[in-house]
């Protein structure tokens, strides 16, 4: 029946490729002209902005501090103590990991040693973006050795997602090499590495969880079985281990479900923020989610024949979706969209628009517009993330629909032309000359 699916699946609602060009596996990895320049340019600039970004910045911390709660939570579980017992309506950072994250996490809180864990993690995170960085260079069919990859790691490490990572001290760069690993298994129909990554994923955050489209429509549905099996199990686990798991679901969960009016760069935090009405939230609220579902949509077509320009814009625009439309949007967020912005070096991308690149400026810049001669205040920073995240879901189905309207007309020139050919064949070919009676050869003698 899996297999019958799958074919079923691998004919209905695709499109040839017209006009894509794409690398594949097995192809000979890209170099550019610029390489030599190139590296001389970017690898001191990507060095020098790791160095800042880690060992000054994210060293001398910041007033948001993320890691110090989930190290205290962790430490916490470990001595068999209530994990879920904060003061949920103060504005501090808090513990908001599931009981099966706990678990996973809990290594962490192992050392008694707050500044040495501190600093392992924020190391971790730093090489992971790297490494993530070199696994989408080479997703996208670029040479490590091009100029490509120095020049990813010193924008991302320029951006305000990378800095406040770091500075914060959270997860999100162990997540962004979760998430392109997850791509190349997706892409290399590497079923079980695909299902565990992602499983993990969303078990840590649940904002993955509508990546689990991509294999199935693909028709893999390992992968979706895994991604929902591995969270599941884990949080069973977790639901005996750890001393007040119910609180997660009494305590947290509605926590979780309200849009907090700050630091909060979602639509529904904007909102919140402004009080907006009701009925002009919920307009913009399904004008957006009608976008995402159009993009998501018209994309489709392409997951077979292109499946690396699929793959990347309809992961980055389902995110997009979440970041825009939860309940809590934080700018930083925003590296997980780092491989569609990749997609630029790609024969056709949404993000070959201007339109795309104020939406790239808005969800990662460092630039803090709060004062200054206009006299705005912070929401104005909160306000980028969430008109950049609208800016981008919009590219993204604009040019969606737009490649359905492209490609219906050039299959429609392409018809008329082989029409035109036949008839042009039919009137030049020779005509059978007919025999009469009388043209015919004697016959014998």
């Amino acid at each position: 029946m899996t297999s019958n699916m799958r074919r079923t699946m691998a004919t209905v609602w695709t499109s040839p490729a017209l006009g894509f060009a794409e690398p594949k596996p097995g192809d000979p990895l890209k170099t550019t002209a610029f390489d030599a320049t190139g590296r001389c340019i970017f690898w001191p600039l990507a060095i020098i902005l790791m160095v800042h970004r880690v060992f000054i910045l994210a060293v001398n911390g910041s007033v948001t501090d993320d890691f110090t709660t989930v190290y205290s939570a962790l430490r916490r579980f470990l001595a068999g103590e209530a994990v879920y017992n904060e003061t949920y309506y103060f504005v501090d950072p808090h513990y908001l990991y599931s009981p099966g994250a706990t678990v996973l996490l809990s290594p962490l809180g192992i050392t008694d040693n707050f500044s040495i864990a501190r600093l392992l993690f924020i190391g971790v995170n730093a090489a992971a973006i790297v490494v993530a960085m070199a696994v989408t260079t080479r997703l996208f069919g670029y040479s490590l050795k091009s100029v490509v990859l120095p020049a990813v790691i010193t924008l991302a490490f320029f951006s305000e997602a990378v800095r406040n990572t770091l500075v914060f001290s959270n997860i999100n760069g162990i997540l962004l090499l979760g998430f392109v690993c997850y791509l190349w298994a997706v892409l290399r129909d590497r079923d079980w590495i695909a299902g565990l990554v992602i499983g993990v994923l969303i078990l840590i955050k649940p904002i993955f969880l509508p990546l689990l489209f991509l294999p199935f429509a693909r028709g893999r549905f390992v992968p979706v079985i895994l991604g929902l099996v591995v969270p599941a199990v884990l949080n069973v686990i977790g639901w005996f281990l750890l001393v007040d798991a119910p609180d997660y679901v009494t305590r947290l969960m509605p926590y979780l479900g309200v849009a907090r009016d700050y630091s909060n760069s979602s639509l529904p935090g904007i909102a919140a923020y402004f009080g907006m009405p009701t009925w002009q939230e919920k307009f913009w609220f399904f004008l957006f989610a009608a976008a995402c579902l159009i993009a998501v949509v018209f994309l489709a077509r392409y997951r077979f024949s292109a499946p690396l320009t699929w793959a990347t814009h309809t992961a980055g625009l389902l995110l997009t979706g979440v970041f825009f439309l939860s309940s809590l949007g934080q700018m930083y967020y925003s590296m997980l969209l780092i491989p569609l912005f990749f997609t630029v070096v790609l024969k056709r991308s949404a993000m070959k628009s201007w339109v795309s690149w104020v939406g790239v400026y808005c969800v990662l810049t460092p630039d803090s517009w709060k004062d200054g001669l206009f006299h705005t205040g912070r929401w104005v920073n909160d306000f980028l993330a969430c008109a950049g995240w609208g800016l981008i879901i919009i590219s993204v189905a604009g040019t969606a629909v737009g490649w359905w309207l492209a490609d219906g007309r050039l299959m429609r020139q392409q018809r008329q032309a082989l029409s035109e050919q036949d008839t042009t064949n039919n009137r030049t070919a020779p005509q059978p000359v007919a025999v009469t009676d009388d043209a015919a050869p004697a016959a014998g003698n």
